[in-house]
């Protein structure tokens, strides 16, 4: 096993932990740990919103989470000799749940001891792609079995997962954040009363600054970034095939880049659509780190990482495919060549089709964001329709879920969870 140069406990908080971690991305966070081109390493990660919510049969701990402790970072990790213009290039060389140890339960307490959670956000509380049509609070716990996740919530699926982390970076410059800031503040301000919010501005409330103290964490706390979006540094990207074999090349903006992570995921589907989609877990993640000197301009990376996915997923090689193109059907209401709007069709398209089968809503919508479903922008130049489609392996059922002469077989699929 490699070295651990960030552990966590994962019976205590984040900010109980001998070193720390951090949920705002800033460039005075300090290093927690340095390492140098070439090392392998561990980093152990908590789950993202420090283990708020729990393995029941309630939904009300998604209704009631509390957003501003996201997300839980490990690190930041330092990079001897890397510089401004630099690409740091990481390898992701394993990655899984919490490790069992010898005499421990096989379920545990936090999120990736043994099981996950898959939430939907309710609208007044994060939303989700859907949140128009699930306004409210869902949950589904799913048991780990090896690759396998299996779920007492929805009934009658099973599939492999994709183990990925949803989130990881370099930190900004000062520069790059005041930017960040400015421009996401413009987005806020053109309708800031919007539920759920255009945008999530600096929050000193329940901010984790690592190392820092005093002043410095002062500051981390009034400027710092929220981590929720994707950025230029790489950030929460939540792509399920960043899996073991990946490489990223992330920009490197601040001295010895400064690198963090988390969000680990069991399995998720294309777009992590509720928001919460994902299987989410506390866990590890081991890495290889290099540095490519003057990378940034070399390859002409300026606003982006570089992604080389792993070739290690599951074989799922029927689908059944969901098309969505830019109409909404409910308003009759045309739209220009517009992918989200054609994305999110396609998705209640299935939720719509697995219904039929005695699923509710919120099931299929809770399997859409978690299984390793694949979504496709299939067209985007014939006006006025774009083009989006989803893939749904049909492999993940127990029962055989293509259309045929007999109609659809309804069962009793039971229940997710769901708030009181």
């Amino acid at each position: 096993m490699p070295e651990v140069v960030f552990s966590v406990d994962q019976s205590k908080s984040m900010r109980d932990q001998a070193v720390p971690g951090h949920n705002r991305w800033h460039p005075d966070i300090p290093v927690a740990a340095m390492v140098r081109p070439g090392d392998e390493f561990r980093i152990e990660c908590r789950e993202w919103t420090d283990a708020q919510l729990g393995n029941n049969d309630s939904a009300n701990d998604v209704r009631d989470v509390d957003l501003t402790h996201a997300h839980m970072l490990s690190g930041p990790i330092g990079v001897e000799g890397a510089e401004p213009g630099d690409l740091l290039v990481v390898d992701i060389l394993d990655l899984g749940p919490v490790p069992q140890q010898p005499g421990e339960p096989m379920i545990g307490e936090a999120p990736g001891q043994g099981w996950g959670y898959t939430g939907i956000f309710a609208k007044a509380n994060g939303g989700g792609f859907l949140t128009d049509y699930f306004p409210d609070a869902y949950k589904a716990i799913w048991d780990f079995h090896g690759v396998i996740a299996t779920s007492r919530h929805l009934p009658g699926i099973r599939y492999t997962g994709i183990t990925h982390p949803g989130l990881f970076g370099t930190a900004p410059s000062a520069e790059m954040l005041a930017r960040w800031n400015r421009r996401e503040q413009a987005l806020i301000d053109t309708d800031p009363q919007r539920v759920p919010p255009l945008g999530l501005p600096p929050l000193a409330q329940n901010s984790l600054a690592g190392l820092a103290e005093g002043d410095e964490a002062r500051r981390v706390a009034e400027e710092g970034a929220r981590t929720v979006p994707a950025r230029e540094n790489g950030g929460n990207h939540d792509i399920k095939n960043f899996t073991r074999g990946s490489r990223v090349f992330y920009p490197v903006y601040v001295k010895d880049a400064k690198l963090s992570g988390g969000d680990l995921h069991f399995s998720q589907g294309d777009g992590e659509i509720t928001f919460c989609g994902a299987i989410e877990m506390g866990g590890y993640i081991d890495m290889k780190v290099d540095l490519i000197k003057g990378g940034m301009e070399k390859y002409g990376v300026t606003t982006n990482p570089i992604f080389m996915p792993g070739n290690v997923e599951p074989r799922y090689s029927e689908f059944l495919t969901f098309i969505g193109v830019s109409v909404d059907h409910d308003t009759d209401t045309n739209y220009y060549l517009d992918a989200t709007v054609a994305y999110r069709r396609a998705c209640l398209n299935a939720v719509e089709y697995l219904k039929k089968w005695g699923f509710t809503g919120e099931q299929a919508y809770l399997l859409l964001g978690s299984a390793p479903i694949e979504g496709r922008i299939s067209g985007v130049v014939d006006i006025p329709n774009a083009c989006c489609s989803l893939y749904v392996p049909t492999a993940i059922f127990d029962f055989d879920v293509r259309p045929n002469a007999d109609g659809p077989k309804k069962a009793d699929r039971g229940q997710c969870a769901v708030t009181s």
